[in-house]
């Protein structure tokens, strides 16, 4: 799939009113709060101000073509405006971009970079919405990360952790997730959630805990039973870090006859991970249970059941990079909108990261772009702009045709980096 470039995926995103942009265009709002992200600024407030500096707008201006900075009143109005699950859905095709190709009529080895990602799903509250007379219940979102590239791939907003079990289903319907593993929390351990997944073409790993206490018995049963650990793969691996020593022991078996009460769909896999903990003279261990439809070896299943992780660590960014549980922000939209702009600049960074083999941790490289400003362009083009327009053209198939302005806007972009194509 070819590449689509971040900063031409929002010009035609929709809002909830026609507004003509005379002055500001809502496209250049988006392109402000992504950039004061990628700086590491925590909240509108801060990225108003840091755009609103006569350096950062001489910037703007030179390498965005964004002509003004709106007040902070009218930059957070215009952000208002856009519609999230529009927001949500140009993120979602631009990250698509990234996910190798699936070919559905191919020989299986032609999948097998698909087969092994994971897709890791988990909701976050938004805690400061408890006590905002704007929600009836606290602001939850759901969101999807590909665990192996370590980049968000979409999200949905709920009212309440309650509704995260239906919302999670509707968000299997709207990626792609045709040959990956979806691994999610026990929460979402029910065999509505494991039929959609195996209905989008994937297949699922399940943690098992008290709330599925007819599966969750007979498989701590059967792997603890040390007659016939004998005949079930097995793998340990141990860590050390701070002081803290940890041994974990996988158990996988796919001979599931035994197994009663067939109503998970397609079961081919159980399996447990033995976790025990060594802290100066405190020992502790616990057990964690899980059921696939793919048939797993131990260190599948210890790789796999770790990447449910990953969702977890993007939601720690959001938290202490981002202040994200502090946002007093009391409109839905602006939050909503705001939520999936971070995760956008978390993403961007990660790239640039892994592109670069740094070893820098992500909040020094913002830090960096907050210095230096030239420095997003590298964050965000990487160290070469292609030169020829294949790479701009598909952003019609995802947010609208692209317009003859816009073209010009890309290739200035190429203009003002100063970089060669190949």
């Amino acid at each position: 799939m070819e590449m689509i470039y971040v900063m031409d995926c929002f010009d035609d995103v929709e809002t909830e009113e026609v507004h003509d942009g005379y002055f500001y265009k809502v496209s250049g709002v988006i392109k402000i709060i992504i950039l004061g992200c990628l700086c590491g600024l925590k909240n509108t407030r801060q990225v108003h101000q840091w755009a609103a500096s006569d350096r950062v707008r001489e910037f703007l201006k030179e390498k965005f073509a964004i002509e003004r900075v709106p007040c902070y009143y009218w930059m957070l109005c215009l952000l208002k405006m856009v519609k999230p699950e529009s927001l949500s859905a140009c993120f979602t095709r631009w990250v698509h971009t990234f996910l190798p190709e699936y070919q559905e009529e191919e020989a299986e080895e032609k999948n097998q970079e698909r087969k092994g990602l994971t897709v890791s799903f988990d909701g976050k509250t938004v805690r400061s919405t408890k006590k905002m007379k704007a929600y009836e219940r606290p602001l939850h979102i759901v969101s999807a990360q590909l665990a192996e590239l370590g980049l968000t791939f979409g999200q949905k907003a709920v009212e309440g952790k309650s509704n995260e079990i239906p919302a999670v289903r509707e968000l299997l319907k709207e990626l792609d997730v045709r040959g990956c593993v979806v691994v999610a929390d026990a929460l979402n351990c029910q065999e509505e959630t494991a039929k959609e997944i195996l209905k989008g073409g994937a297949d699922y790993l399940l943690c098992v805990k008290g709330n599925q206490k007819n599966t969750r018995q007979p498989i701590a049963e059967y792997l603890r039973d040390e007659s016939h650990q004998a005949g079930i793969d097995t793998v340990t691996r141990e860590e050390k870090n701070r002081g803290r020593r940890e041994k974990r022991t996988a158990y996988a078996t796919t001979n599931v006859a035994w197994f009663p009460g067939r109503k998970w769909p397609e079961l081919a896999c159980v399996g447990a991970i033995h976790r025990e903990f060594e802290y100066g003279n405190k020992k502790t261990d616990e057990w964690h249970y899980y059921i696939s439809s793919r048939k797993l070896t131990a260190q599948e299943l210890l790789h796999r059941s770790r990447m449910e992780w990953s969702v977890e660590s993007m939601h720690w960014i959001l938290d202490v990079q981002f202040d994200e549980d502090n946002c007093r922000v009391e409109d839905d939209h602006v939050q909503r909108n705001l939520n999936i702009l971070r995760k956008l600049a978390i993403n961007l960074v990660k790239l640039f990261k892994e592109k670069e083999r740094l070893k820098k941790p992500l909040s020094h490289i913002m830090f960096d772009s907050l210095l230096e400003p030239s420095n997003l362009l590298k964050v965000i083009y990487g160290n070469r702009f292609p030169c020829h327009i294949e790479p701009i053209t598909p952003v019609s198939n995802f947010c609208g045709n692209v317009s003859g302005e816009k073209f010009k806007t890309s290739v200035r972009y190429m203009e003002i980096c100063n970089l060669s194509g190949p």
